[in-house]
């Protein structure tokens, strides 16, 4: 809706400006009459390709109002608003019926660990669907590719609530997660479309938490409902429906197209319309379809794992992150539900301690955007060194096993549950820091290949995660939470190094780096 309001804003912009330049240049009959070179301060879209004979249209200057990055801040921080809300509510869908297991499980007549596949599945779904959104958005925009997306996704969530086979909620749950990757895919996208280095130390936190705190809130509303004997199980489903319906049309309403790209696509449109010329075209037209862009995306997941360590390690500690958050899903009915006797409201409630780390993280956001204008003498647009980025996981990464151990080794009926609740909160913390500075070192250092990069990391957190959720219960009920979380521990404390090491060794890697700006 509102990307409808802007592609007419650009409209009546271009033809004002189209009879603003005829009215001081009567003589001036269209497109024919431009010159070749045009002296610099002169709109971008006047200067014309010698091999085609077409008038590129592009910016018109550093400070041109179309570019998102030149809009004004409460504008796009309203917009970072609606996404992380979409954000929230397609997260919340990843966690909503994790505390009904065993209700589900019973009313479709399978076991505990086959119900798991309700979430595997969602995860499975975000991880294939993330090799095609971000070639989508590129060729129609992030505007369509979040909107129709989601409103597909609102039929799949439907199905899930009504669905009475296990067959097909697991059908609906693949393309919950399919259709929800365009949100959880390409969010960091949207946010370097408008937000230049420093100001994206600000808007990364609030991008994180939406992320990691959603499918952690959603565990507590699930547990309450799935206790209430008026509404059932599928009230979880109907609960995620209802918000994320909210955040549809909220989106619908209020979220612009943020895509440079597209912007000037539609700009060159209108001034073929005013002209009566086809000779003014876009770059972006003009370059590789859909098809084209997949082509080249597909195999780039592979190749960046296997020739770019910074994707691989990060990656790996993105997994291993993503694999603790949604194997708790099962895990806390051996962590705090069994050995402290709690209700299925209250183990809920317990993920109330992760989504509060995470907030805490999220909160430091001014300190963070402060600490960045100041290590760039508070130069405006100033750029930002990618090592930098890694301060907020140098100092948490440490925490990450400790968090995990002491989970592990002080769940015992006779310890106080707000030790583990302690731990769970610390990991929340650890989690939402490495998101920030995973991505936007990714975004600062591989520069137009960072989309690429981080459709990778995506696509293998989900895909591996999706399975880790199926081990999970198995693995709680073989060897018990003390050495899960051990187990666990130990290889978040050989991962602890990474952000240190890129730290000091990052640059050297990026000189060798085809890929990294």
């Amino acid at each position: 809706m509102w990307s409808l309001v802007q592609y007419r804003q650009i409209r009546r912009d271009v033809e004002q400006d189209w009879q603003h330049k005829k009215s001081d240049n009567p003589e001036d009959t269209g497109v024919r009459q431009q010159p070749e070179h045009v002296p610099s301060g002169e709109p971008d879209y006047q200067h014309r390709d010698k091999d085609t004979g077409k008038v590129m249209v592009g910016k018109e200057g550093h400070d041109d109002p179309i570019d998102p990055h030149n809009w004004s801040l409460r504008y796009r921080n309203g917009n970072i608003a609606v996404l992380s809300l979409l954000i929230f509510a397609q997260g919340w869908a990843g966690g909503a019926d994790s505390m009904a297991n065993t209700d589900i499980s019973e009313a479709l007549h399978v076991s505990k660990v086959a119900e798991n596949l309700s979430t595997a599945m969602y995860l499975w779904g975000i991880g294939c669907g993330c090799l095609f959104v971000g070639p989508l958005s590129e060729t129609v925009g992030r505007n369509p590719t979040f909107l129709t997306a989601t409103f597909v996704y609102l039929f799949f969530v439907l199905g899930a609530a009504l669905t009475p086979t296990f067959g097909g909620q697991i059908v609906c749950r693949v393309f919950v997660g399919l259709f929800a990757s365009a949100t959880l895919g390409i969010n960091g996208a949207s946010v370097g479309d408008q937000y230049r280095p420093v100001k994206r130390a600000f808007v990364f936190p609030i991008i994180a938490w939406a992320n990691i705190a959603a499918p952690m809130i959603a565990p507590i509303a699930g547990g309450w409902i799935t206790s209430t004997p008026s509404l059932g199980w599928r009230w979880c489903e109907w609960i995620t429906l209802i918000i994320s319906a909210f955040a549809f049309v909220v989106a619908l309403i209020c979220l612009p197209e943020t895509y440079l790209p597209i912007l000037i696509d539609w700009k060159a449109r209108h001034l073929r319309s005013v002209s009566g010329s086809d000779d003014y075209v876009s770059k972006h037209a003009e370059t590789a379809s859909f098809w084209g862009r997949l082509k080249q995306v597909l195999p780039m997941p592979v190749t960046f794992f296997t020739s770019e360590p910074v994707i691989a390690v990060f990656g790996g500690y993105l997994t291993l992150l993503y694999i603790l958050q949604y194997s708790f899903l099962s895990g806390f009915d051996y962590t705090f539900k069994e050995t402290y006797s709690l209700s299925t409201g209250m183990t809920g409630s317990c993920f109330g301690s992760i989504a509060a780390g995470s907030t805490t993280f999220m909160l430091c956001a001014p300190l963070l955007y402060r600490f960045s204008r100041h290590q760039t003498g508070d130069v405006a647009e100033a750029a930002v060194a990618p090592e930098f980025r890694l301060w907020p996981a140098m100092l948490t990464a440490p925490l990450l096993p400790v968090s995990l151990f002491w989970l592990g080794w002080t769940n015992y009926v006779s310890i106080s549950i707000w030790s583990g609740l302690g731990a769970c909160f610390v990991f929340g913390i650890v989690a939402t820091a490495m998101y920030v500075s995973c991505y936007e070192y990714i975004i600062d250092a591989y520069g137009e290949h960072a989309a690429v990069a981080l459709a990778s990391i995506t696509m293998v957190r989900y895909l591996i995660s999706g399975g880790m959720v199926m081990a999970a219960r198995p693995m709680y009920e073989g060897i018990g939470v003390h050495w899960t979380m051990t187990w666990l521990g130990c290889v978040a404390a050989l991962l602890a190094p990474a952000p240190v090491v890129f730290w000091k060794y990052g640059a050297k890697l990026r000189e060798k780096s085809p890929y990294a700006s």
